[in-house]
């Protein structure tokens, strides 16, 4: 016997989110994810001059604003033919992964280990440790990350002037310098975030866990001490709770590259990871497609390139369910975070636990962890690079027609934005989100997204009516829902 459970919406998640679930013996039979809330940046944008979507789309999230921002400089760069200087780049960088760390840490202390305190896990021997240290609002780490978080976004009242919001990213560049005094500020701010890693999420030094070169080394140094770091007691509760097994994703990993440096490259590579065939495809973003066949919009085509993407709601659509487009790369399901971003760059931890248990709970949330400790040694080596003499910013007129491209990383992934200008107007804007590709719908082909395949097999519980299976596999994905239906 089949029967229907609507779960949302969730709490702990950047806006609204309902899952419909068909459970067959305990078990999660199919999913189909719904973003309900539309919002119409897209059709916002219109008619706006390009300069201004600068204005407008960090206003789509409050937590990831400056992703969005990041995403519209490079789009209007590319339409512009525009170049950053050294210091430029840097800075931006900074700021990007000032952002993007926090929400690693917010994820991790205040979205992701709550749920191990729910009555279901009562009997486990760790339960009270983490109640101790994870409990909403009272738990003792829980408050720590909160206070190193405010502190770690001080950064971005030197570097930016404020956030959210922040408005000193432009298209040639940072607005803001940076003084060779509030360099030594900034360094001092980051060095304070990592001794809080070290002391508190990993109790070890940065480079010690980014020199794990595979799940054998991992666990070995997480029986050395199983209890100490916050790290340490998540692998154990792992183990324990069988999050290798739960949500496994779709196989194919994107990233679009993440913080590019001066003369070409980036930190972490752009790529598709194959996990079938293990290996690093080329990216092709010519290649990537919007279906709105199970989207509230109407679409006479089965699938568009952003730059040719239409977004004009139909509510009463039949065979709709969800306000969210199906991002396909060459026609398939794509799943993308910060475990796309280390398989891309090679990372022998990360590739080798995806080669043993795939795209899953416990992968997802290691990739994070592990995100942390490799990026903070980055930004003290671009700070270090800056030089206050030298230009920060290439002013640049836009022209009045053409298009452009903007490919960014956000912590839940790749975000992309496509302008399209004529007469000096934007004649169409389009986005699209990390959680638009790892939240997608169906498409035409029937083909589901990347966690409605996820939640497939969950294990649903006698009586639960917010399975706690699925609570860990939606957040494994840490979605952010007024991106995706910006």
């Amino acid at each position: 016997m089949t029967t229907r459970l609507l779960v949302g919406p969730f709490n702990r998640v950047e806006g609204d989110l309902e899952v419909s679930l068909d459970i067959a013996d305990g078990r999660v039979a199919s999913a189909r994810v719904n973003a309900p809330m539309y919002r119409g940046f897209e059709q916002i944008l219109q008619g706006k001059q390009p300069h201004d979507a600068l204005v407008y789309v960090p206003r789509i999230c409050g937590i990831c604003s400056v992703s969005q921002s990041v995403a519209a400089a490079r789009a209007l760069a590319d339409f512009g033919g525009i170049t950053v200087p050294p210091n430029g780049q840097h800075v931006t960088n900074v700021i990007l992964a000032t952002e993007n760390l926090a929400d690693h840490l917010t994820h991790f202390y205040l979205f992701f280990m709550p749920d191990f305190t729910r009555p279901i896990y009562a009997a486990r021997a760790w339960h009270a440790e983490v109640e101790r240290r994870f409990a909403p609002q009272t738990g003792e780490q829980t408050r720590t990350a909160i206070a190193a978080r405010q502190r770690w976004f001080t950064l971005l009242g030197t570097l930016a002037g404020k956030w959210p919001h922040t408005q000193s990213i432009e298209p040639g560049g940072s607005t803001r310098p940076v003084e060779a005094a509030e360099r030594i500020r900034l360094l001092s701010r980051v060095r304070e975030f990592r001794a809080f890693l070290e002391r508190q999420l990993f109790a070890a030094p940065l480079e010690q866990i980014d020199a794990l070169g595979g799940e054998e080394a991992l666990w070995t140094w997480q029986a050395q001490e199983p209890m100490r770091g916050d790290l340490r007691l998540f692998l154990g509760i792992a183990k324990d709770t069988g999050l290798a097994r739960l949500g496994p994703g779709p196989g194919r990993y994107l990233s679009y590259g993440a913080y590019p440096q001066p003369g070409g490259g980036h930190e972490f590579a752009a790529g598709v990871w194959h996990a079938a065939e293990a290996q690093l495809g080329v990216l092709d973003p010519a290649a990537i497609r919007e279906d709105a066949t199970h989207a509230w919009f109407a679409d006479a085509q089965a699938s568009r390139h952003p730059l040719q993407g239409c977004t004009v709601p139909d509510a009463d659509k039949p065979g709709a369910y969800t306000w969210n487009k199906a991002p396909r790369l060459a026609g398939q399901v794509i799943e993308t975070g910060a475990i796309a971003r280390q398989l891309a760059s090679a990372h022998p931890l990360i590739r080798d636990v995806v080669a043993r248990h795939g795209g899953n709970v416990y992968t997802r949330v290691l990739s994070r962890l592990l995100e942390l400790a490799r990026v903070v040694p980055m930004m003290e080596r671009w700070l270090q690079a800056l030089r206050p003499t030298e230009a920060w910013c290439n002013p640049a007129v836009l022209p009045d027609e053409g298009s452009g491209e903007g490919l960014s990383e956000a912590a839940r992934g790749s975000l992309g934005h496509w302008v399209v200008a004529s007469r000096g107007h934007i004649a169409s804007y389009q986005i699209v989100a990390p959680t638009s590709w790892n939240f997608s719908p169906r498409d035409a082909a029937g083909t589901p997204g990347a966690l409605e395949q996820a939640l497939v097999d969950a294990p649903v519980q006698p009586g639960e009516t917010t399975p706690v299976a699925v609570q860990h596999i939606v957040r494994s994905f840490d979605p952010c829902m007024v991106c995706t239906v910006h």
